[in-house]
């Protein structure tokens, strides 16, 4: 059955792959890519949509494996409209589309300590809905509020309390779509910022395959439990170090890879297709249970229509 889309003012394209628009260069294509002129255009699109299109609000592919069959329905990426950053006090108000490393780096300027952001791959949109979090800091932590436009094209301020924030998770609605987030930092001195964020980049650089095409860590780490009843990971309980035990440091399907230089890594070696990704993902996980008797969650979404060969 052929379905009539709204005529948006920002750019509607049929078929588009989304391969090079992801961090690991894999997957196929949306049904259509809807990238919005402003809020009121994405507003007025979600409402016009019928109700039975599925959509996907999606990122810079940072955290993401595409499936090779593509999504079906249409898939909604913030851009230009979407990016600005403003700073009052200790208050950060960021668009969506706004990295992490450069939100990061605004408010370190301005003698805000969000200095967490800096080495986290992607954008304040996927932060907000994953409670991306790094050194024992999560989103969670510094959050204030979000702008989201739900399915139905209205708009909602969703505080703390309501979001659900959990270990590297939140209950944002599906289909919900994140516009703008709101943190607090405490102040601090810019330059000893600008100094611990140099520290965390070369303690990144040193110890993670940052020049090799892969999606940040791959699987959660076993979730502990803070001395106040929150899950973090900063325990000794670490999914590289199951990984390693398990024997699959640097294991490869196709073009897939775990990296040699950090197992909890998962890269594309050039020619990987999504399924070698996922399949190499899913028997890493096979492996560590046999091992370990712990199952792995995954950290990278994985989305669209699946390809058998991912369960092979």
């Amino acid at each position: 059955m052929t379905v009539t889309l709204p005529c948006p003012r920002g750019a509607l394209t049929p078929d588009r792959p989304l391969a090079d628009l992801t961090w690991l260069r894999v997957g196929g294509p949306a049904e259509w890519l809807f990238q919005p002129a402003d809020l009121d255009d994405l507003c007025a699109f979600l409402a016009a949509l019928p109700a039975d299109v599925p959509v996907f609000p999606m990122g810079v592919g940072s955290n993401l494996i595409v499936r090779d069959g593509g999504i079906r329905g249409v898939v909604i990426r913030l851009g230009r409209g979407f990016n600005g950053i403003s700073i009052d006090g200790n208050r950060v108000t960021a668009g969506a589309a706004a990295l992490d490393a450069h939100v990061a780096r605004k408010a370190a300027e301005a003698g805000v300590d969000l200095t967490f952001l800096r080495t986290i791959p992607g954008a304040i949109g996927g932060a907000v809905r994953m409670n991306a979090g790094c050194y024992g800091s999560y989103t969670a932590d510094h959050f204030v509020q979000a702008t989201v436009v739900m399915r139905d094209g209205t708009v909602r301020t969703v505080t703390k309390d309501e979001m659900g924030f959990a270990y590297r998770s939140s209950s944002l609605p599906e289909g919900a779509i994140v516009t703008e987030a709101v943190f607090e930092g405490p102040l601090a001195d810019p330059a000893e910022l600008a100094a611990r964020m140099e520290e965390q980049l070369a303690k990144r650089d040193a110890t993670q395959p940052v020049k090799d095409r892969s999606a940040g860590s791959t699987f959660r780490n076993p979730a502990g439990f803070s001395s106040t009843g929150k899950a973090d990971d900063v325990h000794d309980l670490k999914a590289w170090k199951l990984i390693d035990a398990a024997g699959m440091r640097g294991a490869r399907r196709g073009g897939a890879q775990m990296s040699e230089k950090h197992p909890n890594f998962l890269i594309n070696t050039g020619g990987a297709t999504a399924a070698d990704l996922e399949g190499l993902g899913e028997e890493v996980r096979k492996r560590v249970f046999k091992n370990s008797g712990l199952t792995l969650e995954w950290e990278i979404m994985r989305v669209g229509v699946a390809s058998p060969e991912a369960d092979a």
